[in-house]
């Protein structure tokens, strides 16, 4: 069976292929199916995964079950989150008080302490810094948000790619972000530059060259990637 054409139930309850119920069996939640074809679920005997057979692929349970990202997936035991393979077997022996998905071979992590960090495939730290927030890794950059209160870019071995701070940050999307200073929310480049003067008290990131920004009486318009003005909404 293809996993990629198995779905989901309306009431995430159960599995479907080819609009059909699937294994014969009602969970008390289920999740997507992701690669290699692993799916979380839930039962009353726990959280575990099954194979795009339905079978579980190994005898533990878990508070909660999370998707297969870079072969890698988030598990809950006791309150403790942790990341374990296919073969269901833990990955590294820390603990966390919350973890992320791998993404790019690299996942957030909040530590006993509250700290946010990024771990590699084996569970170690990437850098020695501590955030107050991390978020996942895109095209080899993440947003952190410093003890300081604010935002900004690192690499994926935790060296800032810039000198530039700011309020509020976004990921990159085809080499720019959103970003947010003390007027407002606008876009800049890798090195940290705004790409135009005006300020929006909301701007979305661009798609293929243009973006939408709100101004501060909620009125909204489309801008290109120099902040010019293509037409209002």
């Amino acid at each position: 069976m293809n996993w990629q054409a198995i779905k989901v139930s309306d009431n995430n309850t159960h599995f479907l292929f080819e609009g059909k119920a699937i294994f014969d069996k009602n969970f008390i939640e289920v999740l997507k199916f992701h690669s290699p074809g692993i799916a979380p679920v839930k039962d009353i005997s726990g959280a575990y995964h099954i194979d795009s057979n339905g079978n579980e692929i190994y005898q533990n349970r878990y508070a909660r079950t999370f998707g297969f990202y870079c072969n890698r997936a988030a598990v809950i035991e006791n309150n403790q989150w942790f990341h374990i393979n296919e073969k269901g077997e833990r990955i590294y022996s820390n603990y966390y008080l919350w973890t992320g998905n791998y993404q790019e071979n690299r996942c957030t992590v909040r530590d006993l302490k509250n700290n946010y960090f990024h771990i590699d495939l084996l569970g170690n730290r990437l850098y020695i810094e501590e955030y107050s927030y991390a978020g996942d890794f895109k095209d080899g950059v993440a947003c952190v948000k410093s003890q300081d209160g604010l935002f900004r870019h690192i690499n994926q071995n935790g060296n800032l790619i810039n000198n530039k701070s700011f309020l509020d940050l976004g990921v990159f999307h085809k080499n720019f972000a959103t970003a947010k200073d003390a007027k407002g929310w606008f876009h800049i480049d890798k090195n940290g530059d705004e790409l135009y003067p005006e300020r929006y008290m909301f701007a979305e990131p661009f798609y293929n060259g243009f973006a939408l920004a709100t101004k501060s009486d909620n009125s909204k318009l489309i801008i290109n990637e120099q902040g010019g003005k293509i037409c209002t909404l």
